[in-house]
Order: structure tokens, then C-alpha cells, then sequence
């Protein structure tokens, strides 16, 4: 039996986020025809090891080198030295994009590197910074691909990061959609209790600036109707939430319960699924929303406009802010049968286009074809 090939993991963050949980969903696929060792930008920011499955060969690296600090020889050269180790390095991110630039200074004896872009943080999500292009477009140059999750990603990687047609790699994220048909646990989510008169609108995301959370809450304290929000996650953001809803007297209504993972047993509890985020690509949670059948309200970021099925283009805000979001959210919310409509019409196109089978079997087919092994990962 051949040994596993073994696959390192630059990661500029290893919390559970889209990203992370996708990478560890292929860890997962590829079971025992690869090994992993995982490196974290923010060292401590590991939550994601949790959702590797049980017999997976994994190991958080202990002896790499930093991926943060200033850029300079030394450095990628300590990069390169380790990288020189592996069968295959995934890199992920602007917060691991040093390791790409370290094959590119020093490429001898490199192991085939695949970067992974899928989205802006806080501080690129008002607009790309012109010195992070520059870099990106040289340390790019040594990626034997470049894969990322949307097409508004994909044109930035052709138009501004100057990428090559055949080195870019649109896959769009996947999950099992077959969970997501399954009824949800009433108990999955503490400290909220279904209430048959109520409409739930749901959020799944971290509590961070970029996330525009109280500009939700703001949306949602307009709104006509009974209902509860629930946003499920965790970050900074926590506090800045709760006073947000205290002040527009919404505090009873909005359910904080932290971060809960396998979100198939409690996505299902909520009637919609709503988003506010300045910057986003192709999220994983409009794909569970859409599973669940659920009609989902968001501004008009990254792909989520095409992204959904036609009958839930409407409720796609057509510009950025708390009053667009409740015009958007205020029709779901008095009417059950226009949610049940739409929310079947998602589930259906999730399960059509966004399986995780597809995706599943498009990484394997790349990273396989970099290592020029096929048939390698099972």
C-alpha cells in the first residue's frame, strides 16, 4: 500500500470560518491517502481542528516559520526550507500569501503550491489594496493554480491580479445538502425555544466588523411583525450587538448563542436566512439557508445575486444598508407561503448545483494533477 502523500496547510487563520471548514471537509474526503500538517497565522486560532474526522492524520506544526511579519529573504527562506517537505502546500488567503512568495524567491526543489483566495477581511472589504495586487500578482506566479469560490473573484484574479485563463480555478463551495433535508433539533440552539408565532430570521456568521451584524439588528428592529434573530457565531463584535439591540428595544428578541457547529441541525429552526456583510464571495451559509430551504435576505455582495434561484432574486437588497435589508426582509416576514415558495426553490438549486460531491471531486482531481499522481486521493 502506498504511503500518504502528505499535504501542508498555510492557513493566515485555523478558526472555523467557510474557508476552514471547507479544507477540513476535504481533509475528511481524502481520509487515510493523506496526512496534514496545519500551520496557523494567528497561532492560537485553532478551532477548526475540532471537525476533523476521527482517524484523519493530521498534526498542528509546531516548528514552522512565521507566516506574519515583514517581507525579506530570510524569512522566505526559512519558508521554502520547510515547505521542501511536503508533497503538496495548500496555501490559503492574504494571511499566507508569503508562503506562495517564498517558492517564487526560492523555487528549487519546490513541492507544486495551490493558493486558495475567498474573500476580503475588514480591511480590503471597501476596496483592494493597490501594493497587496502588486504582490499578489508576483508571488502568484509561482502557484501551479489559483483556486478560488465565485466569479467576482474569479474576474479580479484575471483583470487585476493578471493571472493566466488556465491557472485559475473557479469551484464553488459545497456542503451535504442531504442533512440539510433532515428535521433540525428544536434543542440544537441554547437559550432559544421555538415559538410556532414567531418568525425566526437567522444569521450564521462571526461577530466581526466586516460582518455588519448591528446594521441587522437595526434591519430587524424596523420591521412589522413578530420575530426573533438569531445570530450564531463569535467575535468581537458581541457586545457592540447586544448594545445595538438594546437601543432600538429589540434586546428580548435577538438570541446570541455563541458558535455551534454541524450547522444541518439548526439551520432547518430558522424561516430565514439573512446576511449583512460588507464583504463576502460565495458563503457557505447562503448554501446551507438554500438546503434548508430557507429564502435568504443579503445585500448584494460577492455572488450571492446569482447564487440563489430566481424566485428569491427580490429579496436580494439591491444596495448596501440597514433600510434596503428590512425593505428586503419585511415581505418574507408577513408571509409564510411566499417563504415556503422561495425557500423550496433554493433547496432545489442547492441541491442541483451545490452538492459537496462536485466539489469534492473537483479539488481532488486538481491537487492530484499538481502532484502528478492521479488516483492518489482515493
Amino acid at each position: 500500500m502506498a504511503a500518504p502523500v502528505h499535504i501542508l496547510h498555510l492557513h493566515s487563520s485555523f478558526s472555523l470560518g467557510g474557508k476552514e471548514a471547507r479544507a477540513v471537509r476535504l481533509m475528511n474526503a481524502f481520509g487515510g491517502a493523506a496526512r496534514h500538517t496545519i500551520v496557523s497565522g494567528i497561532p492560537d486560532a485553532l478551532g477548526a481542528r475540532d471537525s476533523i474526522a476521527r482517524g484523519v492524520a493530521y498534526e498542528i506544526a509546531q516548528d514552522a516559520p512565521s507566516l506574519t511579519g515583514r517581507p525579506g529573504v530570510a524569512r522566505y527562506e526559512a519558508l521554502a526550507r520547510y515547505m521542501r517537505r511536503f508533497d503538496l502546500v495548500l496555501t490559503y488567503n492574504w494571511g499566507a500569501i508569503d508562503g506562495v512568495m517564498a517558492a517564487r524567491v526560492f523555487g528549487k526543489g519546490m513541492p507544486p503550491v495551490i493558493h486558495h483566495e475567498d474573500g476580503f477581511n475588514e480591511d480590503e472589504a471597501g476596496g483592494l489594496k493597490r501594493e497587496r495586487n502588486l504582490y499578489r500578482r508576483m508571488a502568484l506566479g509561482a502557484a501551479k493554480a489559483l483556486v478560488v469560490p465565485s466569479q467576482v473573484l474569479e474576474r479580479i484574479a484575471l483583470e487585476t491580479w493578471k493571472q493566466p485563463r488556465e491557472r485559475v480555478h473557479r469551484i464553488e463551495n459545497g456542503i451535504a445538502t442531504a442533512l440539510y433535508a433532515k428535521k433540525p433539533d428544536p434543542k440544537a440552539i441554547p437559550g432559544f425555544v421555538p415559538n410556532a408565532r414567531e418568525v425566526v430570521i437567522g444569521a450564521l456568521a462571526g461577530l466581526r466588523p466586516v460582518k455588519d451584524l448591528t446594521a441587522l439588528v437595526r434591519a430587524c428592529g424596523g420591521l412589522s411583525g413578530r420575530f426573533r434573530l438569531v445570530i450564531v457565531g463569535e467575535g468581537p463584535d458581541r457586545d457592540a450587538i447586544r448594545q445595538t439591540a438594546a437601543a432600538m428595544g429589540i434586546a428580548d428578541r435577538v438570541v446570541l448563542p455563541g458558535f455551534l457547529d454541524r450547522p444541518y441541525r439548526y439551520v432547518g429552526l430558522f424561516d430565514i436566512l439573512a446576511l449583512s456583510s460588507r464583504s463576502e464571495q460565495f458563503p457557505i451559509s447562503v448554501v446551507e439557508g438554500m438546503a434548508a430551504g430557507l429564502p435568504i435576505v443579503a445585500p448584494p455582495v460577492g455572488d450571492i445575486g446569482v447564487m440563489v434561484a430566481p424566485e428569491n432574486a427580490p429579496f436580494i437588497a439591491p444596495y448596501h444598508g440597514e433600510v434596503r435589508l428590512r425593505d428586503a426582509m419585511q415581505p418574507l416576514v408577513l408571509d409564510a407561503d411566499l417563504r415556503a415558495q422561495v425557500g423550496a426553490a433554493n433547496r432545489a438549486k442547492a441541491v442541483a448545483y451545490y452538492d459537496e460531491g462536485v466539489m469534492i471531486a473537483r479539488y481532488k482531481a486538481l491537487y492530484e494533477c499538481a502532484m502528478r499522481r492521479p488516483g492518489v486521493l482515493g
